[in-house]
């Protein structure tokens, strides 16, 4: 199926591994020029070039997504690059699980904020596109009460909603707004790889409980965000897209 997507300008943050660097990829796959930015350069660095390698167009900038003001300038910065934006996907999460003061701002700062900043410096950008695309990254924390509960459930469930607004607020400018919910999904140097060494009786009971009996792949999710960022799911506004191996049990 061709998604639409060649030549359309997407940005992701948080994008230099795993799920945010494989919605980069899927992206360059169908041929969409990419904006990525994350905290380490050296990391940018390499999967710009990669992505370069891919035959498409390519950007990308070492920050901290917490800054707004840096956030924003990579927003304009990649508009620029790319000439112009179709599709924005926050992805970075400060994966701030617990309980205390400093979990709470970190999610608020991190989670939320970056997510809000990104969407006001881009959505200038976006409303000029003919098919325009916002995809917030959360989370089945945010979408069920888990382990996760405290302030990275909270904060989950509140780009859920935030989404959910936006949809209605941006329809009028052509611009559709959704959420991606994965489950738990393992890679190299991700959260699941640490608890494995760490805390192996976590690891161990949640892959007992998923009724696939396996952890998600970011292919696997990064598949759906690529879809319903793309013109092919154009009536699709307003949703959560669950990719968790039928994990949740919430209707």
């Amino acid at each position: 199926m061709d998604l639409g997507l060649k030549g359309k300008r997407a940005l992701v943050t948080g994008a230099s591994k795993g799920i945010g660097r494989a919605i980069a990829e899927g992206f360059a796959a169908e041929g969409a020029s990419v904006s990525i930015c994350a905290r380490d350069a050296d990391e940018v660095g390499s999967t710009v070039a990669a992505l370069k390698g891919s035959g498409v167009e390519a950007f990308g900038r070492a920050l901290d997504v917490a800054d707004g003001s840096a956030l924003a300038g990579w927003v304009t910065a990649s508009a620029a690059a790319l000439g112009g934006i179709d599709v924005l996907v926050c992805n970075v999460s400060a994966l701030a699980v617990g309980d205390s003061a400093e979990t709470w701002e970190k999610s608020f700062r991190i989670d939320m904020m970056h997510s809000v900043n990104a969407v006001a410096a881009a959505v200038p950008f976006l409303e000029k596109s003919p098919a325009a695309s916002i995809v917030l990254i959360s989370s089945v924390s945010g979408f069920e009460v888990d382990f996760a509960a405290g302030s990275y459930g909270a904060f989950k469930a509140a780009l859920i909603h935030y989404a959910k607004g936006l949809s209605r607020s941006l329809v009028a400018k052509g611009i559709r707004v959704n959420c991606v919910s994965p489950g738990n999904t393992y890679f190299d140097g991700g959260i699941w790889q640490t608890i494995e060494k760490n805390v192996p009786d976590l690891f161990a009971s949640t892959v007992k409980v998923n009724p696939t009996g396996k952890f998600g792949t970011p292919a696997e999710v990064a598949a759906g965000v690529v879809f319903i960022s793309s013109p092919r799911a154009s009536r699709i506004s307003g949703t959560n897209l669950v990719i968790d191996g039928a994990l949740t049990v919430a209707v």
